[in-house]
C-alpha cells in the first residue's frame, strides 16, 4: 500500500510541474476573409462603401457600425508540455453595417469609425487581460471565457455611453470630447 501511495504522489507531482505555455497573438487578417468582413488595422479607416447593409428606416440612427472581437484557440500537447495559442481578432461586418440615404457625411463617418475604434480598444484590453492571466491546464477554458465576457461587457457599455452621451453624434461638443478621448486611447494601446 505504501508503494502505491508513493507512485500516485510521484505522478501528481510530475503533473503539477508539467509545462503549460500560452501564446497570445493578434490576427489582423483572417485567411480567406475577402468577403463581408474587414479586420481592424490601425492605419485603415472605414469608407462609406464599406457599409453594404440595408438601412433600418425605423432607426433614429443615420448609420450603424456592426463590429466585434473574438478569438480562436488551439492546443497541442506532447509528453508533459502543453502549448495553448490564443489568436485574437477585431472585425467589421459590411453586410450588417449601413448608412441612410443622404446621411453619408464626413462627420457621420468619423462617428461610425469611432464605434469601430471602441471595439478595437476593448479588443486590446482583452489581449492585455489575457497576458496578465494565470492560465493552467485546469482553468484555461473557463478563465478565457470569463475574461472575454468581461471585456465584451466593457465594450458594450462604452458603445452605449458613446451613443448616449453624443446622442448618436448629434451633440457636436460632446462628440468632439469623445473624439479626443478615443484618439488618446488609440495612441496609448497596442496589440503587441
Amino acid at each position: 500500500m505504501k508503494k502505491a501511495v508513493s507512485v500516485i504522489l510521484l505522478f501528481i507531482s510530475c503533473s503539477a510541474f508539467a509545462q503549460f505555455n500560452v501564446t497570445i497573438q493578434w490576427q489582423p487578417i483572417m485567411p480567406g476573409s475577402a468577403g463581408d468582413t474587414i479586420f481592424y488595422k490601425p492605419d485603415q479607416k472605414l469608407k462609406w462603401n464599406d457599409f453594404k447593409g440595408k438601412p433600418d428606416a425605423a432607426s433614429v440612427a443615420a448609420a450603424i457600425t456592426e463590429s466585434g472581437f473574438g478569438y480562436s484557440m488551439a492546443m497541442n500537447a506532447y509528453n508533459s508540455k502543453s502549448n495553448l495559442v490564443i489568436t485574437v481578432f477585431c472585425y467589421f461586418s459590411k453586410m450588417k453595417s449601413w448608412v441612410k440615404k443622404n446621411m453619408n457625411t464626413d462627420y457621420a463617418l468619423q462617428h461610425e469609425q469611432h464605434h469601430y475604434d471602441i471595439t478595437y480598444i476593448n479588443t486590446c484590453l482583452f489581449i492585455q487581460k489575457l497576458k496578465e492571466a494565470r492560465f493552467n491546464r485546469n482553468n484555461f477554458s473557463a478563465l478565457l471565457e470569463k475574461i472575454y465576457d468581461e471585456c465584451f461587457a466593457a465594450m458594450t457599455r462604452m458603445q452605449d455611453d458613446y451613443d448616449g452621451e453624443t446622442r448618436n453624434g448629434r451633440v457636436n461638443v460632446i462628440q468632439a470630447s469623445w473624439n479626443k478621448k478615443i484618439d488618446q486611447q488609440l495612441a496609448a494601446i497596442s496589440t503587441d
